[in-house]
């Protein structure tokens, strides 16, 4: 089922772009792959990118919540359940492109170790694409994509730290980390800030470990959705478009 729903049509959309597109370069079927890629997760991802933002504005007001029924959990988890619908948000919608991109991620790396490689691989090629003899791994004849690249996994993991610190979460206000109930903000905070550094190095040295061309892959996709984090954080919300952390600008 794996390799019928995933492996299969990227590995066979990798080979007829490579095909089609003059100069057979593999490194540029990677990009394509993985814009067509991120264009499809989109809706998914922008969901989860306002869930993300929309969790980050709702922090003082969750301490606020905690503060006040520090004693009391159920009438804490109503208040919080009561929050999260006034404001239309989820706290679980940010899973979900996590979950679907997952398999993807997979499948790319498979179509790279060995769709690439290995010739009874092209035994999975659809009747209407047409079989290649072989598969240069060569992107702009200097860099061989089926090699480990320390450049391009420095690149990647670089990329992650910029997406990260997009995404942390800020610490509720000051006032509001002093009373009780705040504390599990600070440490989502601390975890946040945690995973900001993690993230990268651990991008890095299995960017490192593997196949050049699934670094290429991982930065490409990076820049992408750090894109879409910057249009959805800029998008107009009730007539006002956020231009930086202080100042706004009215909409006409």
């Amino acid at each position: 089922m794996f390799t019928t729903i995933f492996y299969q049509p990227i590995f066979n959309l990798f080979v007829w772009l490579y095909n089609v597109i003059p100069g057979h370069d593999a490194g540029v079927v990677i990009i394509i792959i993985t814009l067509i890629i991120r264009g499809i997760l989109y809706p998914f991802y922008r969901s989860q990118v306002k869930a993300q933002k929309a969790m980050q504005d709702l922090q003082p007001k969750m301490a606020a919540i905690k503060a006040e029924f520090a004693d009391d959990k159920e009438k804490q988890a109503k208040a919080m359940m009561d929050m999260y619908k006034e404001h239309k948000v989820n706290p679980f919608s940010s899973c979900l492109p996590l979950l679907i991109q997952l398999p993807i991620f997979i499948a790319v790396y498979q179509v790279l170790r060995d769709g690439l490689t290995k010739s009874d691989s092209f035994d999975l090629l659809y009747s209407f694409v047409t079989r290649p003899d072989m598969i240069n791994p060569m992107f702009f004849g200097i860099l061989d994509l089926s090699q480990r690249s320390i450049i391009l996994a420095i690149l990647a993991g670089a990329a992650q730290f910029w997406q990260s610190k997009m995404l942390f979460a800020q610490r509720p206000e000051p006032n509001l980390r002093k009373q009780e109930g705040a504390k599990d903000e600070d440490t989502m905070a601390i975890m946040n800030k945690q995973m900001m550094y993690i993230m990268p190095i651990m991008i890095t040295v299995i960017g490192f470990s593997l196949p050049s061309g699934l670094s290429l892959y991982w930065l490409i996709s990076t820049l992408f959705m750090i894109a879409q984090q910057y249009i959805a954080f800029r998008e107009p919300k009730n007539g006002v478009t956020v231009v930086d952390d202080k100042t706004e600008v009215i909409a006409k």
